[in-house]
């Protein structure tokens, strides 16, 4: 079986090693080695270290002071943290419907979306590749709302040179399967010293120093043995990217023709980062989404649905009183359609070849 993807953190082990022998394993200097170079790659003054991505979105929409009944207008394309952060943080979710050429939420879409209770934007930036920021952040400056990028799957994607992250507050995932892990763990970068210091506060039970509380705040604290997991991956972050790009461009050459299968699109001005490679199995392939999909695991060929409904069609959301549902056909259909096949760094050459024959011959 080639897997959908494949983790190696073994780099870190000098480093894990290093904190087990101090004896001092939780947050600490490797944190703050990790923030350093985390907030170089998103271009900020600021990244805060976290225990989940998860938690970094909770915690960039608590320090931004909403209230019960404000709205935060988000895709409902996402995996549902992005719904569950909002409810946590006691907003209200409004959803905007997506684009198929990004996975990401249409900036028109988002504009309808806006009403009087809107007090924030968190677009989403799926599978690698930033949203349209160029018009999303004009539009946020112009309605006076922060964004909270949800930024968990772009570690160093950009677009027209700018970094993922870099618009308000920027939130990270650092899970197993992200491109740049911890095991578990996020980030939240920003440029605003208020906020990274609210942020500092807030993950730290509140405290400036020890018993000196100045907020109510959490334990949402990274240990300093996850910071060593990941500074090796940030330092190899170039090399993991372009393995990944190199893997796209492979799988694209070689699926572009294929009937009923519309290979994935990198935007002009944008660098995507492949955390998936993701495809679109159309109403004129020769089989179902599902289809396919049991095909390619019984020819040994690894993928994932992601995802198979949108964010709000779940029993537990439909009659959430925090949850808006809305009309948004793209986000449906390519929910439905919607499948991703291995990208990642340890695929060789021949097994490059192995998915594209596959993939072919299923869809033939």
């Amino acid at each position: 079986m080639i897997p959908i993807t494949v983790v190696d953190v073994s780099d870190a082990e000098p480093l894990v090693l290093q904190v087990l022998r101090s004896g001092a394993i939780a947050q600490g200097p490797m944190v703050k080695r990790f923030e350093d170079a985390f907030a170089e790659v998103a271009g900020v003054r600021h990244a805060v270290a976290v225990n989940s991505g998860t938690t970094a979105l909770v915690a960039s929409i608590q320090v931004l002071g909403l209230q019960p009944g404000d709205e935060v207008v988000t895709s409902p394309f996402t995996f549902v943290a992005s719904v569950n952060a909002i409810l946590e943080a006691g907003a209200t979710v409004r959803f905007a419907d997506i684009s198929d050429t990004d996975f990401c939420v249409d900036p028109a879409e988002v504009a309808a979306a806006i009403g009087e209770r809107t007090k924030v934007l968190m677009p989403v930036n799926l599978y690698g590749q930033m949203a349209d920021m160029t018009k999303l952040a004009p539009l946020a400056a112009e309605r006076g709302l922060p964004i909270v990028e949800d930024a968990a799957q772009a570690v160093g994607a950009k677009l027209a040179g700018r970094a993922a992250g870099s618009y308000g507050l920027g939130c990270f995932s650092l899970y197993a399967t992200k491109n740049i892990t911890t095991a578990e763990g996020g980030v939240i970068t920003t440029d605003d010293d208020a906020l990274a210091d609210r942020l500092r506060l807030l993950r730290n039970q509140g405290m400036r120093a020890r018993y000196q509380y100045e907020v109510v705040g959490h334990n949402y604290r990274m240990t300093d043995l996850h910071a060593a997991v990941g500074i090796p991956q940030l330092d190899k972050r170039v090399e993991i990217t372009a393995a990944r790009q190199h893997n796209a461009r492979v799988l694209s050459e070689g699926l572009a023709d294929v009937p009923g299968l519309r290979i994935p699109a990198v935007l002009p001005g944008r660098e995507h980062v492949w955390h998936q490679y993701t495809v679109l199995v159309t109403d004129e392939a020769s089989r179902t989404r599902d289809e396919f999909a049991a095909r390619l695991t019984e020819a040994g060929i690894g993928n994932g649905i992601y995802y198979p409904k949108v964010a709000f069609d779940y029993d537990c959301y439909r009659e959430h009183p925090g949850v808006i549902e809305a009309d948004v056909p793209v986000a449906r259909r390519v929910a439905r359609q919607a499948l991703s096949l291995p990208v990642h760094p340890k695929l060789t050459s021949a097994e490059l070849d192995q998915i594209i024959e596959t993939v072919r011959k299923v869809l033939a």
